[in-house]
């Protein structure tokens, strides 16, 4: 298998992980205190990431974009479930941490998609 394919394997495998991760947590858990409304938000950036690799047809330097937007969008949410004070129960550490521990997920995956695509001149 050649190092393309296998950092493109890689990062398809990082990025289905992730998603099973924040599946769970939304769905189980909760990100931003018990759950509810708040977490739609991680889960609109991971439809973000999904409908933008789609568009891109899952090529390696499109997937790579639509995962660094979705990164972003990670972020935002965590900050603004903070600045709206819905993290009841949780801390602001917790929901920031969570947040950053998911963006840099996508962000990982993202850069092994980048590392994947075609060089070109």
């Amino acid at each position: 298998m050649s190092t393309a394919r296998t950092r493109y394997v890689l990062a398809a495998t990082v990025w289905a992980g992730t998603l099973l991760v924040l599946l769970f947590g939304v769905g189980a858990l909760g990100i931003v205190g018990d759950g509810g409304p708040p977490d739609l938000m991680y889960l609109a950036a991971a439809v973000v990431g999904l409908l933008g690799a789609a568009a891109a047809r899952f090529r390696p330097a499109g997937t790579a974009r639509a995962l660094a937007v979705a990164a972003g969008l990670t972020l935002v949410a965590g900050v603004v479930a903070v600045a709206a004070g819905w993290q009841e129960d949780s801390s602001v550490v917790d929901v920031l941490a969570l947040s950053a521990m998911f963006a840099g997920l996508y962000a990982a995956s993202a850069w092994l998609f980048r590392s994947a695509a075609p060089r070109t001149a």
